[in-house]
């Protein structure tokens, strides 16, 4: 027997009243439509995503240990003659961030800022953290100059597409943050991300 719209229409009401009902009882507000995703949000949100990865592993790391490389550690069979501390780990993030996105806010990026780890000048825990968490900052207003209409174009003291640019930051930080997981296991610490699950 066909259901006549009426009853089926009725049926939609009562139900769509009910969980109303229930909402305005619960406190439980309306879900509220969310806007649109764009170019900017997008980039953005994969910003979000790398920098969290990457700070709070630059936190769990005691300051002590910012000076780790595993050179120290003579693995045998090992080739780590060279390579970079935890600490210059941190600022070589920090100042590639500004290497790649400067060029998309056009703010100009102080000499010393140039190169693969940054200011030499910065040796504290705390003055690598700001470092990292500033050159976040300017991600962010990097990905917020994102448009539709401007994400291929290369600006105006760049060599890349916006796009290019803007996710190859995120890119570059995914390399390095895996080699920070490292460094942080090699020192008996789990990283962030890993704490209450398999580890």
């Amino acid at each position: 027997m066909p259901t006549h719209p009426r009853i089926f229409g009725r049926v939609w009401f009562l139900l769509f009243s009910a969980v109303a009902v229930v909402r305005a009882q619960t406190g439980t507000p309306a879900p509220t439509p969310s806007a649109p995703a764009t170019v900017a949000s997008i980039v953005n949100a994969q910003i979000d995503r790398v920098e969290k990865l990457v700070t709070e592993a630059a936190e769990a790391m005691p300051e002590e240990k910012y000076g780790f490389s595993p050179e120290g550690l003579s693995l045998p069979g090992s080739d780590y003659k060279g390579v970079r501390t935890f600490g210059q780990q941190v600022r070589h993030i920090a100042a590639s961030n500004y290497a790649i996105w400067w060029s998309l806010t056009g703010e100009e990026v102080p000499s010393d800022f140039k190169g693969g780890n940054g200011p030499d000048t910065l040796k504290t825990k705390a003055d690598i953290l700001k470092f990292l968490k500033d050159s976040y900052a300017l991600g962010h207003r990097a990905a917020a100059t994102l448009t539709a209409q401007n994400a291929t174009e290369v600006p105006p003291k760049g060599r890349s597409p916006r796009l290019q640019s803007a996710t190859f930051g995120v890119a570059h930080a995914y390399d390095h943050y895996g080699q920070m997981v490292e460094y942080l296991r090699m020192n008996g610490i789990v990283p962030p991300e890993s704490r209450g699950k398999s580890n």
